[in-house]
């Protein structure tokens, strides 16, 4: 292999850009100025967002071309346009699944690998995260990547390429442990700041879900799964998700923590049923011999990974035989701290899942036909985390 070229910042985006279309867009590649121009300046897989004028691409492009990274050339059919050609691919001797990885490392920046592994999808077809880390080793091996020390509240390690000027790494963000006071102080964490957030909480998210159509098809999957049969959601917040299952034609009831989050729930849906308790002391409905679905709809999103184990057993164990358990969480490997939500002053952790760690859970609580979802941020929403759904079957 040739020596490792060292790229700016814009010769990494735009040889990113390249590689990503080359695989992804393959009838319109090789990309016309105008088409790199955007490629670069896309709002989604892209860390950071950049605005790149044609200029700018134009001259990357020349610098990359005299360092025989990129060929400019004609297009073969319609008007004569230049187009541009990625070749550090063939420069690098990259294999299929090292220039996915170093395709989006180059785009997205340092990552984790299960973020790699979800965000390669399109570009090449990981078996598991193994497969990655074991890619990645083999790259690191050959001077491509290199494993970053883990930051505090992280989960899994990130890796970056080596094809830039390395940056001075940040200092590391304090761990973040979620029962370092223990479970007990951390539920009462969360109560508090749910009752304090009631109100505004329900007046924000109420209507969510006419702006939610993925959400929405599930629930209404979930429904006419039930087939009138009875649904529990725990952690049920201000009601309306439980609401739809009702309006679907489910024997829905909610079940919340937070008192005050009840009362939203009542006062706003009287002809529900709304109850508090703890997700982890679910029972069997007095009606049936078990639940026909269970739905943790972000309600397992303060637990810490340790906890996940015991907690979906136990939302499992009530289940009907053919019963569906169907789980919402942040998908990503950090813990988020908020000391204020809602324009209240609270103390509360959000602990985001891998997918494959939490798909894992539920495999081993004895669940079967398991199908998981995993969805971008919603940024006209002010999402700021990917979002990730899971469906799983008690054996009948």
């Amino acid at each position: 292999m040739a020596e490792l070229p060292v790229l700016d910042a814009e010769e990494q985006r735009v040889l990113g850009a390249l590689l990503e279309k080359q695989r992804t867009v393959p009838d319109t590649y090789p990309l016309s100025l105008n088409s790199l121009r955007t490629a670069c300046n896309q709002s989604s897989s892209r860390d950071p967002v950049t605005e790149y004028d044609e200029q700018t691409v134009e001259q990357v492009g020349r610098r990359l071309k005299d360092r025989g990274l990129v060929r400019i050339v004609w297009a073969a059919t319609g008007r004569r346009t230049l187009k541009y050609h990625q070749v550090l691919d063939e420069a690098l001797e990259l294999s299929d699944d090292e220039r996915a990885l170093l395709t989006v490392l180059l785009l997205r920046g340092p990552q984790a690998p299960g973020e790699l592994r979800t965000r390669t999808d399109r570009l090449h077809a990981f078996e598991d995260r193994h497969v990655v880390e074991q890619t990645l080793t083999r790259m690191a091996e050959r001077g491509l990547v290199r494993e970053l020390p883990r930051r505090g509240g992280d989960r899994d390690s990130r890796w970056i390429h080596l094809l830039g000027a390395e940056e001075a790494p940040a200092a590391p963000a304090p761990a973040v442990d979620v029962l370092s006071h223990g479970a007990d102080a951390r539920d009462e964490r969360v109560r508090a700041a749910y009752d304090a957030v009631a109100a505004t909480y329900a007046e924000a998210l109420s209507n969510e879900l006419t702006a939610l159509p993925f959400e929405s098809w599930l629930l209404d999957r979930v429904a006419a799964h039930a087939d009138g049969g009875p649904v529990v959601e725990v952690g049920c917040g201000p009601g309306h998700v439980t609401a739809h299952l009702a309006d679907a034609g489910a024997d829905a009831l909610g079940i919340d923590l937070s008192p005050r989050m009840v009362e939203e729930a009542r006062r706003r849906y009287p002809d529900g049923s709304y109850e508090v308790g703890d997700l982890r002391k679910l029972m069997r409905p007095t009606t049936a011999d078990g639940w026909a679905a269970v739905l943790g709809w972000y309600s397992l999103i303060h637990l810490a990974a340790s906890e996940l184990p015991v907690a979906v057993s136990g939302l499992t164990r009530p289940l009907a035989p053919g019963g569906w358990l169907v789980l919402a969480l942040h998908a990503g490997s950090e813990v988020r701290h908020v000391d204020a939500w809602f324009d209240q002053e609270v103390e509360l952790d959000f602990v985001l899942h891998e997918p494959a760690d939490v798909v894992a859970v539920v495999k081993a609580a004895g669940l079967v036909d398991v199908e998981w979802y995993r969805r971008g941020a919603l940024e006209h929403r002010g999402e700021t985390s990917e979002r990730l759904y899971v469906v799983a079957r008690k054996p009948s």
